[in-house]
C-alpha cells in the first residue's frame, strides 16, 4: 500500500508495506496539469495572522482505510472545497503565449477568530476548579479538542504535552502512524495542534487488481499563526528520497522562499534570457531586473557555488547533492479582469482574428475575385497588426473546464498577488518547516509578473 504526504501530511496507512508516492496527470490543451506528490493553495492575511492552506490527497494501494496527521500552530476550522479546485487552479494558471494573425489562404472572510487557545484556557480552568473542589482527577495525556465531518472525511483535532503520549494514542486508535516520536515531539514542543483523519476507500474507486484509487474531498484548514508557515518536516519520515511540491499562495504580496531555496537562481537567468524580446520583458521583469542589478553577480556566483546549472528553455537539474533550484511557474496580481473571468464576464483568453472569414480555397481560383479577397484579407491583417502590434496572448483549454473556473470565485480575490512555484525537495532540505516570506532580495521587492512564455522559458 502506498504511504502518501501531502502539505505536510503524514499519511499513516493501516496496511502491510508502502511504496513512494506516485504522481497523476490531467490534460489540458497544449498543457499537461501536473498532481504532484504535495499540493497546497495558501492563502495569508498578515494583518489579522491568519493562514488557510487547501489540501486534497492521491492515493492508490490496497489499505481498506488509512490516516492523516496535520500538524498546524493553532487550532484549525475546517472546511469542504470544491473535488477539482486544483484542477481549476492548474487550468487558470495555464502559461499565455503570444499569437499573431495569419493568413491560410487566440474568502476570507474574517469571521473566524478562533485558534483553539479559549479550549485549552477552559480545560485549564476547569481542572483548576477541580483542585479547589479537592479532585485530583490527572489531566488527560491527550485531549480531543473537537471531532467532526467535513466532506466524507471523519477528523479528531488534538493537544498532547508528551509525544511518547500521542504516539501511543494514535496507536491506540487505530492511526498506524509510521513516522517516529521525536517527529511528533518536534510540534509537540513547539505546543502545536494535530488535526487526525480517518479515510473510508470503500467509497473510492477500484482498479481491474482489486487496489483503490482516488483522491478525497479537498479540505481546507483556516488558523491563525504568527508567520506564513508550511508543516514540511511532518513530511520527512513518508519520503525516501525527495518529494515534488506545487504551491499556490495567495497574499498582499508576491512570495519567495528563503535562503536558497529562493526561486531567484531560476528567475534572474530567465528573464536575462527573455531580454530583447518584442516589446520588452511582460510583467515588470526589466524593472526587476534593473532593481536587482546590483546584486545579479552576487546571485549568480553563488548559483555557481551550489552547482545550479541554469539552462534556457529547460527545468533544472539536480546538482552533485541532489538539490534542485525552486521554480517559479506562474505570478500575477489580480485585477478585476481575473475576477470576471470566473464569472463568464471576461473572455479566458484573447481570440486571434481569422483574417480567412468567408472565405474558401475555391475562392482563389478565380483571378478577379482573387484580387479583391487579398486586398480585404490584407486589409485584416494590417488592422490586427495595428490593435495587437506584440500578438495575442492567448491560451487554450476546453470550454467545459474553462466554464467551471466559477468554482474558484470566493477563494481568489481581486488585488492579492498569487505566486505559483514548484519545489523539488531532497530529503536532507526537511529538517525544518518551511517559512513563506515576501518576494525581497536584500532590501529590494520583486513584484514582477509571469503569465506569459518567456524564449527562455521551459516546456
Amino acid at each position: 500500500m502506498q504511504r502518501y504526504l501531502m502539505l505536510g501530511l503524514a499519511l499513516t496507512l493501516i496496511a502491510p508495506a508502502s511504496t513512494n508516492a506516485a504522481c497523476c496527470y490531467f490534460s489540458a490543451k497544449n498543457a499537461d496539469i501536473l498532481q504532484p506528490a504535495q499540493k497546497v493553495f495558501i492563502t495569508w492575511d498578515p494583518a489579522e495572522k491568519v493562514e488557510t492552506f487547501t489540501v486534497q490527497p492521491k492515493f492508490e494501494g490496497n489499505a481498506l482505510d488509512f490516516g492523516m496527521v496535520i500538524p498546524t500552530p493553532t487550532q484549525p476550522k475546517l472546511s469542504e472545497m470544491p473535488r477539482d479546485f486544483f484542477k481549476h487552479l492548474a487550468i487558470y494558471t495555464i502559461m499565455k503565449r503570444r499569437e499573431f494573425a495569419q493568413s491560410k489562404l487566440l474568502y476570507l472572510g474574517r469571521n473566524f477568530r478562533g485558534d483553539g487557545r479559549e479550549l485549552q484556557r477552559a480545560a485549564s480552568k476547569a481542572g483548576e476548579a477541580d483542585q479547589q473542589a479537592g479532585q485530583k482527577a490527572e489531566r488527560p495525556k491527550v485531549i480531543v479538542l473537537e471531532t467532526g465531518i467535513v466532506g466524507s472525511l471523519d477528523y479528531k483535532i488534538i493537544s498532547a504535552d508528551r509525544a511518547d503520549d500521542l504516539f501511543q494514542w494514535l496507536k491506540d486508535h487505530k492511526y498506524s502512524y509510521s513516522g517516529d516520536e521525536a517527529t511528533l515531539n518536534y510540534y509537540v514542543q513547539k505546543k502545536w495542534i494535530f488535526t487526525v483523519m480517518k479515510i473510508d476507500t470503500m467509497q473510492m474507486k477500484r482498479n481491474k487488481d482489486g487496489s483503490f484509487d482516488g483522491e478525497v474531498t479537498p479540505t481546507r484548514f483556516r488558523f491563525t499563526s504568527e508567520k506564513l508557515i508550511y508543516p514540511l518536516k511532518i513530511t520527512q519520515i513518508s519520503v525516501r528520497e525527495k518529494t515534488e511540491a506545487l504551491f499556490y499562495v495567495q497574499a498582499p504580496f508576491k512570495v519567495d522562499l528563503q535562503g536558497d531555496m529562493t526561486y531567484q537562481y531560476t528567475w534572474i537567468p530567465m528573464l536575462q534570457g527573455a531580454i530583447g524580446c518584442s516589446g520588452g520583458i511582460p510583467g515588470k521583469g526589466q524593472e526587476w531586473l534593473t532593481a536587482f542589478q546590483r546584486q545579479t553577480q552576487a546571485l549568480l556566483q553563488r548559483a555557481g557555488q551550489l552547482n545550479f546549472r541554469f539552462v534556457a528553455g529547460q527545468r533544472p537539474l539536480p546538482n552533485n547533492k541532489g538539490h534542485i533550484p525552486t521554480t517559479m511557474e506562474w505570478a500575477r496580481k489580480l485585477t478585476k479582469g481575473d475576477i470576471d473571468v470566473f464569472a463568464g464576464k471576461s473572455p479566458y483568453s484573447e481570440t486571434v482574428p481569422n483574417v480567412d472569414e468567408g472565405f474558401t480555397p475555391a475562392d482563389m481560383n478565380d483571378g478577379q475575385r482573387a484580387e479583391a479577397i487579398r486586398k480585404v484579407i490584407q486589409a485584416r491583417l494590417s488592422k490586427a497588426q495595428k490593435e495587437r502590434p506584440f500578438g495575442y496572448l492567448v491560451r487554450h483549454a476546453p470550454a467545459d473546464d474553462v466554464k467551471h473556473l466559477a468554482q474558484l470565485a470566493g477563494h481568489l480575490t481581486e488585488s492579492l498577488f498569487i505566486t505559483k512555484f514548484r519545489k523539488i525537495f531532497a530529503r536532507d532540505e526537511m529538517n525544518d518547516d518551511l517559512v513563506i516570506v515576501p518576494a525581497r532580495y536584500n532590501g529590494a521587492e520583486d513584484n514582477s509578473e509571469y503569465e506569459e512564455m518567456l524564449p527562455s522559458s521551459p516546456p
